[in-house]
């Protein structure tokens, strides 16, 4: 910003000498700067600027834009403004205000809130009201300091007021828009620097997403409890919207209803394919057991040894007893013979058993 020069003559109209001169520029050259310093901790809100308003008494010399990127002193920031209307602060305007404040490697960032009184005369009604839409500002972390009430088109005044250097916002084709530039003469003094505007996100987008799901967000807030007068709801969309939230309640059971049929009928046939994957084991084992103990052709023989040294084998055998008369056991003892041998006097026997009337055949 512009710092006046001393006055080369005294308060009385003397012209001053040299040396008093001199002595007094090393005095102005000699403060030190004042300015409130970009915040380190977040643990609390960010100032309003009538709370802490910068009283620096030091010369506020301009920066260009090339300076600014250089760095400055620690004791003095690089102050950027930014402003706007910040209703339903998303994360576009976050963005916005992210790249303000790093656009030097030392800055103060300042941001304006425009009035509702203001607002709806420029831009139309907003949904958060001023002191809402303030206090949004005050709890992001990028900001420094919140002025309220903010012009619309920043004055010289205004600027040297707040000591801003460089003004920060996305830059708009206005004549696109149908509106005038209100930041042409902060671009013509060399103070406006651009920021990208986030695509896909918006207050107006947000907004028109509200209106085109207006039925779906005035059933759920009269299902959390607001009134139809709150909500501007006739009688009977209030009606029909109570009743399309019972018939949802019902579809919600009904579907958690198939849903655990499902887990039930899905529990019931894996622990059906255990049970049969464990009976076709234990038949099989079974069958095998039997096959084992009887055999394919009959009585399985058992074959005994004398445990007299170099005495022969006996074989043991039973048939089967023969039908329609007491069971009938023949033991057979064969000092010598294969088991084939057995298997077909037992067979021989059986026969016989079934046929005790036959009569023996003429030769």
């Amino acid at each position: 910003m512009p710092v006046l020069a001393p006055d080369a003559e005294s308060e009385r109209g003397i012209p001053r000498s040299p040396s008093e001169a001199r002595r007094s520029e090393e005095a102005m050259e000699e403060l030190e700067h004042t300015c409130p310093q970009p915040r380190l901790t977040l643990t609390a809100p960010a100032p309003f600027a009538d709370e802490t308003s910068c009283q620096c008494q030091a010369p506020h010399e301009k920066l260009t834009i090339a300076q600014a990127r250089l760095g400055t002193p620690v004791d003095r920031p690089v102050r950027v403004y930014a402003d706007g209307i910040f209703d339903l602060f998303h994360s576009g305007h976050a963005r916005a205000l992210m790249q303000a404040k790093t656009l030097f490697p030392n800055s103060y960032l300042l941001v304006g809130v425009c009035s509702d009184d203001l607002t709806h005369k420029f831009k139309g009604f907003t949904v958060m009201n001023e002191t809402e839409r303030y206090e949004a500002l005050r709890h992001c972390r990028y900001v420094d300091e919140v002025i309220r009430d903010a012009p619309w088109t920043l004055t010289p005044e205004f600027l040297e007021k707040h000591k801003i250097d460089f003004v920060a916002h996305d830059d708009i084709p206005y004549s696109s828009a149908g509106s005038d530039d209100v930041y042409k003469h902060i671009k013509e003094a060399g103070m406006f620097v651009p920021t990208q505007r986030t695509e896909g996100i918006s207050t107006s987008d947000i907004i028109t997403r509200i209106v085109r799901d207006y039925d779906v967000y005035a059933r759920r807030n009269l299902q959390r409890g607001y009134t139809a007068k709150e909500l501007n709801v006739s009688f009977i969309n209030e009606k029909k919207y109570r009743f399309q939230n019972q018939v949802d309640k019902m579809k919600e059971k009904v579907k958690n209803v198939e849903e655990k049929s499902k887990e039930f009928v899905y529990k019931v046939e894996e622990k059906s394919h255990d049970l049969i994957q464990k009976w076709e084991e234990k038949s099989r084992e079974f069958i095998g057991n039997f096959l084992e103990l009887f055999g394919p052709d009959g009585a399985w023989p058992s074959i005994t040894y004398d445990p007299t040294p170099g005495a022969p084998a006996k074989v043991e055998t039973s048939c089967s007893p023969s039908p329609g008369g007491a069971a009938r056991h023949s033991h057979l003892a064969f000092s010598t013979g294969s088991p084939q041998q057995l298997r077909s006097t037992c067979q021989i026997s059986r026969n016989a058993a079934r046929q005790p009337n036959a009569r023996p055949r003429r030769r």
